[in-house]
């Protein structure tokens, strides 16, 4: 991500030679607050940063002291009469705005974690943010639903600035930009969505400059390591303003627990399809019988039984083909969390082989046609092709990929 969130004063990140361009699938729906999003930062930088960027400060202003103050602070060492000269000379009433809204680990406020999110520093700052959630927003949006992905975009922003304030607690800059939050974006699609493909111009001049496809995990986990980690440690202990790392990781960090937590709450919770307790007659079944009722034809019983047992109780309490059987009656009787369960856990269970492949295939399809997740299903159609599936289990993960390629708003390439 170019810059940002970055402490005012020194410039942002260098300019990259590998610069994203899009990924690929994407839900064909808008995303409203994602745009709403960038729009509320785009309308900041043209309200707000622009006008006071070109007006100097008032002569006496308090805040010019203050600032100064903490640039030598900053620097470790007192600043020169002809640095001071020249700090004033470049100064703006946008660099006063930022010292008072940006967020000062020295001086913690509370509506600072909010109003510094929508601050940056400049035209490049502000650009490569808006870039990453443009193209990494909607598909989280898709899967949160728009209040619970505004309300995850701002809690990983205030995460991202309470990382950043372990590790720089005595730092008297202020930290401004989106770029914490957006990172928490970014570890709910590091966990959500690893076989997307991101579309990137990579530019090694002049060897070789080009658009490629790569794994959406590679570009991440680059981004993490590379752009920030790797930094970090370089830096540490240098006094002075830059790009704040820490926001970075603990943003993405974040969005990777919170993403994780979901995906295991909605593996170990019970599905309703049938009720939330099971039909009078089942619920003394043993769970060892469930085998059993399922050789006898009996998918009803088993059913019942089945989303009334805990996870610990159903690991393994059926054979990878009775499993199987199971998850794709609910699904042809229209039980289609109950369904979606069933493949998740034999995933758990068996995740490898053909019938991996099975459940790869009724999960992803269920993902697709009944809830409406095309991204969430092509993980799994996709996973299919690796797993060297029977002709007619291929077949069906094809029809998903062609389906989903004909609901993107870009088309995508052949697969």
């Amino acid at each position: 991500m170019a810059g940002g969130p970055v402490t005012r004063g020194p410039v942002a990140a260098p300019l990259q030679m590998i610069l994203p361009l899009g990924d690929e699938p994407n839900p064909s729906s808008v995303p409203v607050v994602t745009y709403a999003l960038i729009a509320v930062n785009c309308a900041a930088y043209l309200f707000v940063t622009l006008p006071l960027s070109f007006v100097g400060p008032e002569p006496g202003d308090p805040v010019v002291v203050e600032y100064l103050t903490a640039l030598q602070q900053a620097m470790s060492r007192p600043l020169s009469p002809r640095a001071v000269d020249a700090i004033l000379r470049g100064l703006s009433q946008y660099d006063l705005f930022v010292f008072q809204w940006g967020f000062r680990p020295v001086a913690p406020q509370t509506l600072d974690l909010l109003t510094a999110m929508f601050l940056h520093a400049g035209f490049f700052h502000l650009a490569g943010n808006m870039l990453f959630l443009w193209i990494y927003g909607d598909n989280v949006e898709h899967r949160l639903g728009r209040m619970r992905y505004l309300i995850a975009y701002l809690g990983t922003g205030v995460a991202a600035t309470l990382f950043h304030l372990l590790i720089a607690g005595s730092s008297p800059l202020p930290l401004l930009g989106a770029s914490g939050a957006i990172s928490g974006v970014l570890g709910f699609y590091f966990v959500w969505f690893p076989r997307n493909r991101v579309r990137l111009w990579v530019m090694l001049f002049p060897f070789f400059m080009n658009v490629i496809y790569a794994p959406a995990r590679w570009v991440l986990g680059f981004y993490v390591i590379v752009d920030n980690i790797l930094p970090l440690v370089a830096t540490a202990g240098t006094p002075g303003g830059g790009v704040a790392y820490g926001a970075h990781i603990g943003g993405f960090l974040g969005g990777v627990v919170v993403a994780w937590v979901a995906n295991r709450g909605a593996v170990l919770t019970r599905p309703t399809d049938f009720g939330t307790q099971p039909a009078p007659g089942a619920h003394h079944e043993p769970p060892g019988s469930l085998a059993a009722l399922i050789e006898d034809g009996d998918f009803e019983a088993a059913a019942r039984l089945y989303v009334g047992l805990s996870t610990r109780e159903t690991t393994r309490a059926m054979t990878e083909r009775q499993s199987l059987l199971l998850g794709n009656w609910m699904a042809a009787r229209g039980h289609i969390h109950a369904a979606l369960a069933v493949f998740q856990r034999h995933l758990a269970d068996y995740p490898i082989g053909e019938g991996a492949a099975d459940a790869h295939v009724g999960a992803g399809l269920l993902q697709l046609r009944a809830f409406g997740q095309p991204t969430a299903a092509y993980q799994h159609l996709v996973e299919v092709l690796e797993l060297k599936p029977s002709p007619r289990t291929e077949a069906l993960a094809r029809q998903g990929l062609a389906q989903i390629t004909a609901l993107q708003k870009f088309q995508l390439n052949s697969m």
